[in-house]
């Protein structure tokens, strides 16, 4: 009997990940590769991965004909902790972003928020991780928000809790995604499974997994279990249609493109 082929995941490498593929490392039907959020979906576009944890703006630009194909999701309803806009000038006074290259989703998030709430159209720049003092504004995500927070900006805003202010939905940063000819059952209720046992467990993989990334272990908790959210409730859906409708409206993304569920 040939053996089967393991489905290649292509994920997230921040903490936010750790709940969704709980006991996925040792699954003998899954091979995962993990990788920073911009990175992914080059991976799944080159047929290195089967799929991946997808920025969701990736799911929107390009003529890609990919599907959501899991309820599983890396999203927050409020603040987010790891996706904060630091600066040196209250944010309606900022004009220049500096923006992290390990994002994508967040970066137009961004622009759509700042058209939105402050009328600016954000001038994007490189982040390179130098000269803070001559910037007056930085978007960073992910683990660097916590375990290297800059010193040299004394303004945050915190992009999830934003866009809460604004539309009163939840936010959907990233979701599982595959091309559309892809047979998403089995995976689905695999990917669902993990994320179940993962949310059961997050105050352990906080706990566990934390300190080797760099976390303090109280804030890895309250990021795990109380900031982040891992299902595409109906609420969080609502949340994808509204930035969706959004970014048509800002231009970030093409009037044509739109979100397809698997």
């Amino acid at each position: 009997m040939a053996a089967v082929r393991k489905q290649r995941l292509g994920v997230v490498s921040f903490l936010n990940s750790r709940p969704l593929i709980c006991g996925l490392e040792a699954d003998p039907r899954v091979e995962l590769r993990l990788d920073v959020p911009s990175r992914l979906a080059g991976l799944l576009e080159r047929g290195e991965v089967d799929a991946a944890l997808v920025p969701i703006i990736d799911l929107l630009t390009y003529q890609r004909s990919w599907r959501i194909l899991s309820d599983a999701c890396i999203g927050c309803d409020g603040e987010t902790l790891t996706v904060r806009v630091f600066s040196n000038v209250p944010p309606q006074r900022v004009t220049r972003l500096h923006v992290d290259g390990d994002s994508h989703t967040s970066v137009a998030l961004a622009r759509l928020l700042w058209r939105e709430m402050y009328g600016v159209d954000l001038e994007l720049a490189p982040w390179e991780g130098t000269g803070a003092q001559e910037s007056h504004a930085v978007l960073l995500i992910g683990d660097k928000v916590v375990t290297q927070r800059p010193s040299v900006f004394d303004t945050e805003t915190d992009l999830g809790a934003a866009w809460k202010t604004l539309t009163g939905l939840p936010f959907v940063f990233a979701v599982w995604a595959a091309p559309g000819d892809f047979d998403a059952a089995p995976l689905s209720a695999i990917l669902s499974a993990a994320r179940d046992e993962g949310v059961r467990r997050a105050a352990e993989i906080a706990e566990q997994v934390g300190p080797h990334m760099g976390w303090p272990v109280a804030v890895a908790k309250r990021y795990l279990t109380q900031r982040l959210r891992f299902t595409l409730t109906p609420r969080a859906r609502e949340g994808m249609a509204r930035f969706l409708e959004l970014a048509k409206k800002h231009r970030l993304i093409e009037p044509q493109r739109e979100l397809v569920f698997a």
